[in-house]
């Protein structure tokens, strides 16, 4: 979904906009393209400057922006979970909550609690499931609170996890990420620090992940 889209749309609508849309653009079939067939400005964007990757050296970071009640990121979970699993091991996948809006914050400040208390791996698709298979609204810092309670999770450490520095400062880093990589919709992918791609530019995000291979293998030919 594009970043304009969000600003006219509610949350209480947004799980039924474009889910037809994206399951079809997950189901067609990739098109068989060699590395030279992606396009710079068509397939993907080259940013302007390289951002800091955070990555040990000769690995390459890979990150997925998204937002959990997006029923595009909802629909794209296990193509890019499976990816993932498989990716190789030179490739560092970060996925990173965006913030278009204000009222987005309390799901970002959600995935970086669990990412805190080693419940991410756990709770994550659990999230996607709760807001798009049982249509909760885990839209309010209360929401979400009485939600985790419900998994068996500490409440009060995930509150006080919640309202910690460390957070506030990865929510702070999220929005900062989202803005130099011209984040316009999600989900949506940046590549190395360098690139970046989303369904609309490459046609649909399987096809992304396409683009991504590729960047990723020219970036370790040094051709990129």
């Amino acid at each position: 979904m594009k970043r304009r889209d969000f600003s006219l749309a509610t949350l209480g609508t947004l799980g039924t906009l474009g889910t037809a849309a994206t399951v079809s653009s997950l189901s067609v079939p990739a098109l068989a393209q060699g590395p030279s067939k992606f396009v710079p400005g068509k397939d993907f964007i080259k940013l302007d400057r390289t951002m800091p990757m955070d990555a040990e050296a000769g690995k390459i970071e890979v990150i997925e922006f998204f937002w959990y009640s997006c029923s595009h990121c909802n629909a794209f979970e296990p193509t890019f979970a499976q990816w993932v699993k498989n990716a190789p091991k030179d490739v560092v996948v970060h996925r990173m909550p965006v913030a278009f809006r204000d009222d987005f914050m309390p799901q970002q400040r959600l995935f970086f609690t669990l990412e805190a208390m080693g419940l991410l791996e756990k709770l994550h698709g659990k999230v996607f499931q709760a807001i798009h298979g049982e249509k909760l609204p885990l839209n309010t810092d209360a929401a979400i609170l009485a939600w985790v309670e419900k998994q068996g999770v500490d409440k009060t450490k995930f509150a006080d996890t919640a309202k910690s520095f460390g957070i506030a400062s990865k929510l702070k880093r999220a929005v900062q990420l989202q803005n130099d990589f011209r984040v316009e919709g999600v989900p949506s992918l940046g590549i190395a620090g360098r690139f970046y791609t989303d369904g609309s530019l490459a046609g649909s995000m399987e096809r992304a992940l396409q683009v991504t291979e590729s960047l990723l293998a020219q970036v370790r030919q040094g051709r990129a």
